[in-house]
């Protein structure tokens, strides 16, 4: 005979709910989305990391991108000169929404699978999308440097 206390019924069913709550938010967009990179002069460099370009979201003029973004940027002080690069395969795009507008960074050859944004980073927070304009699917790697080439 098994002894049933008042708080076994909570947890028998509880648990199974957690976890399908869980894993359903995980498996939306993929993964939960890590915390902002955060950055600011003197970061340690090439500052780099990979993902998976494009979406199901057609951003209009910059591919397809995720509903979520790919990486979010915290430059914490303005940055006299900062770039981003993205390397992959397929038809890639670059969009940013940072405290200056929206960005859409296109390679300067369309059949180039690298992309690059670079400039003036002002303080503030830089939401990044790693988009494919022909709607694929590639793994890529961002690097960021304060280094002109």
């Amino acid at each position: 005979m098994k002894i049933h206390y008042p708080g076994d019924r909570g947890k028998l069913w509880f648990t199974p709910i957690v976890t399908l709550a869980l894993a359903m938010i995980l498996a939306d967009a993929g993964a939960v989305r890590s915390q902002p990179l955060q950055i600011a002069p003197g970061f340690p460099e090439p500052l780099g990391v990979s993902g998976v370009s494009g979406g199901a979201n057609n951003s209009g003029d910059c591919g397809f991108v995720s509903q979520a973004p790919n990486h979010v940027i915290e430059v914490t002080q303005d940055l006299p000169y900062w770039r981003i690069a993205i390397q992959t395969t397929g038809a890639p795009s670059l969009m940013i929404q940072g405290p200056r507008g929206r960005f859409c960074v296109l390679p300067a050859n369309a059949a180039a699978g690298n992309v690059e944004f670079s400039g003036y980073g002002d303080k503030g927070t830089y939401v990044i999308f790693v988009g494919d304009r022909s709607q694929g699917q590639h793994p890529y790697s961002l690097s960021i440097s304060q280094k002109r080439n």
